[in-house]
């Protein structure tokens, strides 16, 4: 066998649909399968965001659409994936990146928030999977990678929504790996640990947390949004083809610790 690295790792002519892109992990994640080729659908609910991410792309000769959509839609989303099929025609690639968190004790854990975190992590997941692979399942192929975490394997204090959520997902994506394998799609999930987000920035300018949370990182860092980037676009790519059904963690030894 001739290894060739467009071959292997190129996106070309292929379309992505990444949700939660608006900026963050989402937007990292567009502009990496966007430089190796890929057509890519930014999804957001958050239009003005949408509008910035899209200009940022396009600056970078990256094709981009912006499309405002609520996952946990179901009449939403179908109405999604009917638009990309009408203008695209295909569906190579589904991230699905967006995802909410609620930290609070579990005898006074507001049930709203509850089902704010659940809704948007797994059942926005599963309805972007379900509608998606109806396309993928008529045309043949496709990939699928959900956002999971290292909350997924191990629970916190607090923590009563967002980690069952991201454990949901890792068996979500288990099934439908074994359900579409022999139809060519592979579902993946790829699970960081705490990363380098404005969401985070406090962490390294508290001592006391920057000690606990680097002292359980063997890599005494947090993951960088390429960190995970690349990795999405790895499992998108020809060279994983043979992968499915697997929880990729992108922790820096967290969950070898």
């Amino acid at each position: 066998m001739k290894y060739n690295l467009e071959k292997m790792y190129g996106l070309t002519d292929t379309v992505s649909i990444i949700t939660g892109a608006g900026g963050g992990i989402g937007f990292e994640t567009a502009y990496a399968l966007g430089e190796l080729g890929s057509t890519v659908l930014l999804i957001d609910l958050n239009k003005k965001s949408l509008g910035e991410a899209v200009e940022k792309l396009s600056a970078k000769k990256i094709k981009a659409f912006p499309i405002a959509c609520d996952i946990t839609d179901k009449e939403a989303v179908c109405r999604l994936m009917d638009q990309v099929k009408k203008d695209f025609g295909r569906l190579d690639h589904l991230i699905n990146c967006a995802g909410v968190s609620h930290l609070e004790p579990a005898v006074s854990f507001d049930e709203a928030r509850w089902d704010f975190v659940m809704n948007v992590n797994l059942k926005g997941t599963f309805l972007m999977c379900q509608q998606a692979g109806k396309i993928m399942l008529e045309q043949g192929k496709g990939r699928v990678v959900n956002f999971s975490s290292v909350r997924g394997l191990q629970g916190r204090s607090g923590d009563m929504a967002y980690s069952p959520s991201k454990g949901a997902v890792n068996m979500l994506t288990k099934s439908l790996a074994i359900e579409w394998a022999e139809n060519n799609i592979s579902v993946n999930a790829v699970a960081p640990t705490f990363t380098s987000t404005n969401i985070n920035k406090n962490i390294l300018e508290n001592e006391e947390k920057a000690k606990w949370v680097l002292g359980r990182i063997p890599k005494n860092r947090l993951a960088e949004l390429s960190d995970i980037a690349s990795s999405v676009a790895f499992l998108c790519s020809p060279c994983s083809e043979f992968i499915t059904g697997q929880i990729l963690y992108i922790d820096g030894g967290w969950t070898a610790a």
